[in-house]
């Protein structure tokens, strides 16, 4: 098993308050914990895109933030967890353009994390008519980037968009999407599955898998049996090699002490967090019973983070909690699993302080191949190269 950090650019209300600079220590506080995890052992720094979603994500160029992190880093990956492609708020040619540029720029390290959105703000706000109708664009996009990247003259004339099979200038035809990757074929692909069904169409297509999950991990068990069933045969494969990886985001408080690490996790907004999902993510069912915005959930008292050890959905406590919590997910089935510690109020040195416990203590009791990233073992394994 591989470790991540996710980077979403949340700045909550409670941060914001009597202080007008919140934001931007807030997303310099995101490049800093991305070139600390690489410090401390992890492998990848995902960015999610999000728009106009107030608190929850200021995160609308995950690009832009990638860049920054690759250029202060030397080995850890860099991935869009995800990427916007459906046309209306994303060209697919301004979508193959960037992920090349960052594959040349970080050498190799960048994984190109696909979706289509999860909220109709932010849909709506680039001129989404329906919501159902991203699913159609996202998949007339996906199919469209190996195209992109291996033709020097590419044309499409599709539902959602179009380039001109004529480019209007003597002896040349269609466009030449421009730079080709440094990787060959091109970036491991992944997509953002949030049901049982989109776990299923990333197997089919042969792309790995990035979920999110609140609550007992224990849920997620069916749809990783079967995306692991499939993809050993992908019968619609979109990429030029097969990314038989799942990639799974929760939250962790990891420090030496048991009791500082509870008592620092019932004070850092966790639960905060989970209303600021369930305000703005519409796109997802609401769970019977949440609490309406403005309220929102009560935080966790230090019993519940304790009962919470032994299921993993909540990495806590003293790095011996921590790899009981880790094993949860590994005997699951999942390949990498990625934190978010500033989605929460947690300052930047008690998350860099996490990072390290959990770095020194943990990580290389499952990750036992530290220069060598599950997706280049897939590729070379497909590849023969």
């Amino acid at each position: 098993m591989e470790f991540g950090i996710f980077s979403q650019g949340a700045v909550p209300q409670p941060l914001r308050e009597g202080n007008p600079a919140a934001e931007h220590e807030r997303l310099m506080a995101q490049v800093e914990l991305g070139v600390h995890a690489e410090k401390c052992g992890f492998k990848y720094v995902w960015a999610s895109e999000h728009h106009f979603l107030d608190e929850y994500s200021h995160m609308s160029t995950p690009e832009v933030y990638l860049s920054w992190v690759g250029a202060r880093t030397s080995k850890i990956h860099i991935g869009s967890a995800i990427m916007n492609i459906t046309p209306r708020v994303n060209h697919p040619f301004r979508v193959a353009e960037q992920v090349a540029m960052m594959d040349h720029l970080s050498e190799g390290r960048f994984e190109f994390g696909t979706g289509r959105g999860s909220s109709t703000t932010e849909m709506f706000g680039f001129g989404v008519e329906k919501a159902e109708d991203t699913v159609s664009m996202w998949d007339e996009s996906i199919r469209e980037f190996p195209k992109m990247w291996r033709e020097t003259s590419y044309w499409h004339d599709g539902e959602w968009f179009s380039t001109p099979r004529e480019a209007r200038l003597e002896g040349l035809e269609g466009r030449n999407v421009l730079p080709k990757p440094y990787t060959q074929p091109h970036p491991p692909m992944w997509v953002a599955a949030g049901s049982p069904s989109t776990f299923e169409k990333a197997a089919r297509l042969g792309l790995g898998v990035i979920c999110f999950s609140f609550g007992d991990p224990q849920r997620l068990r069916p749809a990783i049996e079967t995306y692991k069933e499939i993809i050993q045969d992908p019968p619609e494969q979109v990429g030029e090699y097969v990314n038989n990886n799942v990639m799974a985001v929760t939250n962790a408080c990891v420090l030496e002490d048991h009791d500082e690490a509870i008592a620092l996790g019932c004070e850092i907004g966790m639960s905060y967090y989970h209303s600021l999902v369930v305000r703005w993510l519409d796109s997802f069912p609401r769970p019977q019973g949440f609490p309406q915005w403005p309220e929102v959930l009560p935080e966790p008292k230090p019993e519940m983070l304790e009962s919470l050890i032994p299921g993993g959905s909540v990495i806590v406590g003293d790095p011996d909690d921590a790899e009981v919590g880790v094993k949860v997910w590994q005997d699951l089935g999942v390949d990498v699993l990625t934190f978010s510690p500033l989605t929460t109020q947690i300052s930047l040195d008690d998350a860099k302080r996490s990072l390290s416990a959990f770095g020194d203590h943990v990580v290389g009791k499952f990750d036992l191949e530290p220069d060598v990233h599950s997706t280049t073992k897939q590729r070379i394994a497909q590849c023969g190269s």
